[in-house]
């Protein structure tokens, strides 16, 4: 039953998004991290596996300008909230209607804007977050958009050379992604008590990139945090990631 499927499915505005599904049960709709895939996010280091063999089935989708899926150059095909608009679009393509919601980083706050915005998982979990992210995302915007404008300048000891030699790893295509950084610039989300299902907010214990996850858990309606080991980009690679998620989806 673990056997990877990928499917391509038409967003909102005809943007063909891969779609990788592993397992068979529960569906559990998983969102990456900025500049990574589903492969790298979920697959690769046995998160997926895990949950499909706790009965789950693990659908992850390249979010749009990542992995598989289409990354246009035309400035109209990111209006705002675009990420959102993709989720809602591929759960009805998927026809979801009882499903869980994960996501990591970038993907924990598209996970978080959509509930926001109106869908209504089962449970939730926000990996790789903090409070304060959430509410200041527009410097994350602008230090990912200057390390785009600076691509070819950027040495080891800049703040910014991390996310550029990830970057060029993922063989991001820098065009297309600095349009999607330009549709993500979410006003302050002061929306929290819009969060009443289960949720869990799970993070490496060197992580706080995004700011305290305990401190987003404890100012959820519902919030559960449990800490793992890991930064903000090995905390991915961890087995007791999938743990976490398969121990709290599965209650």
């Amino acid at each position: 039953m673990n056997d990877l499927r990928t499917d391509m499915i038409a967003s909102f505005d005809g943007v063909e998004l891969a779609v990788h599904r592993m397992g068979a049960g529960r569906p559990v709709l998983l969102l990456h991290g900025l500049f990574s895939d589903a492969n790298t996010n979920w697959i690769r280091f046995g998160t997926a596996a895990q949950l499909a063999a706790a009965g789950f089935e693990a659908i992850m989708p390249d979010l749009r300008v990542h992995g598989a899926s289409g990354k246009p150059h035309d400035p109209a095909a990111y209006p705002p909230d675009v990420l959102v608009r993709d989720v809602f679009a591929l759960v009805a393509a998927l026809e979801l209607e009882d499903f869980d919601l994960v996501g990591f980083s970038l993907g924990a706050r598209t996970a978080f804007a959509s509930v926001v915005a109106g869908l209504a998982p089962r449970r939730l979990a926000l990996a790789g977050m903090g409070l304060e992210s959430l509410r200041n995302w527009h410097d994350r915007i602008a230090f990912f958009i200057g390390a785009i404008d600076r691509f070819g300048e950027v040495k080891r000891g800049d703040p910014a050379f991390m996310a550029v030699s990830f970057m060029k790893t993922q063989k991001i295509d820098l065009v297309a992604a600095r349009l999607l950084l330009t549709s993500l610039d979410w006003k302050r989300i002061d929306s929290l008590d819009a969060i009443t299902m289960p949720t869990l907010v799970v993070c490496g214990a060197q992580d706080r990139d995004n700011g305290s996850p305990d401190a987003l858990a404890e100012a959820l309606p519902d919030g559960h945090f449990v800490e793992i080991p890991g930064t903000h980009m090995s905390s991915v690679t961890e087995k007791a990631l999938g743990a976490a998620l398969v121990a709290f989806l599965g209650r």
